[in-house]
């Protein structure tokens, strides 16, 4: 099946977002310490922040079980098997002794290029959800801080925080 034949669309305005706000000082080192820390979905927290920022939807408990159930599946059995295999060949592509470096250090960056590929299919699914099942919500300009809470306290730390995501999102929707 080919990605047209699936329906999703790949190239969203949530995408865009997430590639420039990620990309804002700490904000990178931010969600991988929440990541590894809580055991959290980043692609989830950005949604999250997305839709408080740009779309100005506070998401309540309900919606951020759903959405992520929604893409669990797809996250389990593919995002965190890409990314368990980019991590295994860190070390044997980073050895410079090892006769294999190169092919190791090449498939490491096919492998990173396809978890990233995998992530953008991930954004696509909760992009459709949200179209979906959040087009009705009322709009709330203090969304951002209250999403973002849904999704750490999901994960057992409503309080963890992340003040480079919510300067990096909020300078996003700014513009």
């Amino acid at each position: 099946m080919s990605m047209a034949e699936t329906g999703l669309e790949f190239e969203t305005p949530f995408w865009a977002f997430s590639l420039a706000v990620y990309a804002g000082d700490g904000v990178a080192e931010e969600c991988l310490g929440l990541q590894e820390r809580l055991g959290l979905d980043v692609n989830l927290l950005l949604f999250a922040a997305y839709m408080g920022a740009v779309e100005g939807i506070r998401l309540e408990a309900k919606d951020v079980a759903a959405a992520s159930a929604a893409v669990a599946e797809w996250h389990a059995e593919v995002v965190r098997p890409l990314r368990a295999v980019r991590r295994a060949l860190k070390i044997p592509a980073a050895d410079a002794d090892n006769p294999l470096h190169a092919t190791n250090a090449t498939l490491r960056l096919q492998v990173k290029r396809a978890e990233l590929e995998s992530e953008k299919v991930e954004q696509a699914m909760l992009w459709q959800w949200s179209r979906a099942n959040l087009q009705d919500l009322a709009h709330d300009g203090s969304a951002l801080a209250g999403n973002l809470r849904q999704v750490l306290a999901q994960c057992g730390d409503a309080d963890a925080p992340s003040p480079h995501l919510i300067d990096a999102a909020l300078g996003y929707a700014a513009r």
